[in-house]
């Protein structure tokens, strides 16, 4: 049986997924990978005693999640002054109540600026302004990561271009199918340049070594000597995302 919850520590919110079998009588076992937090179960333990284990081990659960794990934050509330991530910087938010018709998100010279319609009501709030918020850096992902690929494509391109798709990859910054099709996490867009680049290398690196044995690091130190920096950095960059 296999459920998720989550615990907050701090400022960080820790997803997990939990994994109930009858074949285990007595531990608890916290596993962390690329996939996200799992914890394997008794049946009879309850949520309450998972939560109060999650949170007891949350420091090496925090300081053993993989570069390509997010661990999500506290949620925002779209309200003025707040801020979001936004190539590296935090870019404070104008949220203003205005004539429109659906909420409306853009940037400008470093401040984003979030119209809200006069007649949302408090309980629509949220999910319109975060579904508004997520359009505009799903559209800035589109165009900035295909340009990073395109610029990479001829030290790790394997014949004709990948299809790239935007997703809302909740535990991962990217992925790299085996039909060569590349799929990056919208939030990406949150990282610093360096940090996008990495995601962006890391993945065409795949197409070549569908793996993560000693052959994909060699060939991703090869193109990008400080990887090894900047996979650390991401490691932190990910234990905080707001959305």
């Amino acid at each position: 049986m296999t459920t998720r919850s989550n615990v907050k520590f701090g400022d960080t919110v820790i997803d997990y997924e939990i994994r109930r079998s009858p074949r285990r009588k007595k531990t608890v076992q916290i596993s962390v990978d690329g996939g996200g937090v799992r914890v394997a179960s008794p049946v009879e333990t309850s949520d309450a005693d998972l939560q109060a284990i999650v949170r007891k081990r949350a420091p090496w659960i925090l300081s053993h999640s993989s570069s390509d794990a997010i661990l999500e934050a506290l949620p925002k509330r779209f309200v003025n002054g707040e801020t979001l991530p936004y190539l590296g910087r935090n870019v404070m938010m104008i949220v203003k109540p205005a004539d429109v018709l659906r909420p409306v998100f853009s940037f400008d010279h470093w401040r984003f600026r979030l119209d809200v319609p006069n007649h949302l009501s408090s309980d629509d709030r949220t999910v319109a302004l975060r579904k508004a918020v997520v359009a505009w850096y799903r559209e800035r992902a589109a165009e900035r990561l295909q340009a990073v690929v395109q610029r990479w494509w001829s030290q790790l391109g394997q014949g004709k271009m990948s299809q790239i798709l935007i997703r809302d990859q909740r535990q991962r910054w990217g992925s790299c199918s085996s039909d060569g099709t590349l799929r990056f996490n919208w939030r990406a867009m949150m990282l610093k340049p360096a940090l996008i680049e990495y995601v962006v290398v890391h993945e065409l690196a795949h197409l070549t070594h569908q793996n993560h044995a000693t052959d994909f690091w060699n060939l991703l130190a090869s193109v990008m000597p400080d990887a090894q920096q900047r996979r650390r950095d991401l490691r932190e960059a990910g234990r905080r995302l707001p959305l």
